[in-house]
């Protein structure tokens, strides 16, 4: 199945919880692409002791998910970004487009 995440959202336990959830897919043999939007485009700088954001974030990685981030959103924070490729709308309507299910964070 192709499962599309879009988080937009900086709560640690919200985005600990997507990337659990990513994970899991595709130790599942599912293909999972995260686009991040709004205060999504946030996530490297999540710190939590709790949830442990840069620990899952750094699994999806080696599991080599697809991640993509709105540009739009990135320029609008004056942000610094290097965690994925710089996207549009277009490629996120894609993502949506290409998906199984959608699920948003």
């Amino acid at each position: 199945m192709k499962i599309g995440l879009i988080i937009s959202n900086t709560d640690p336990e919200v985005v600990w919880n997507a990337l659990r959830f990513a994970n899991t897919a595709i130790l599942e043999g599912h293909q999972v692409k995260i686009f991040l939007l709004g205060a999504g485009v946030e996530i490297e700088g999540i710190r939590s002791e709790k949830f442990n954001v840069q620990e899952q974030l750094q699994k999806f990685n080696e599991l080599s998910g697809t991640m993509l981030a709105c540009g739009t959103c990135i320029k609008s924070r004056e942000m610094q970004f290097a965690i994925c490729p710089i996207s549009t709308m277009k490629d996120m309507l894609k993502i949506v487009e290409e998906s199984d299910k959608v699920l948003t964070f």
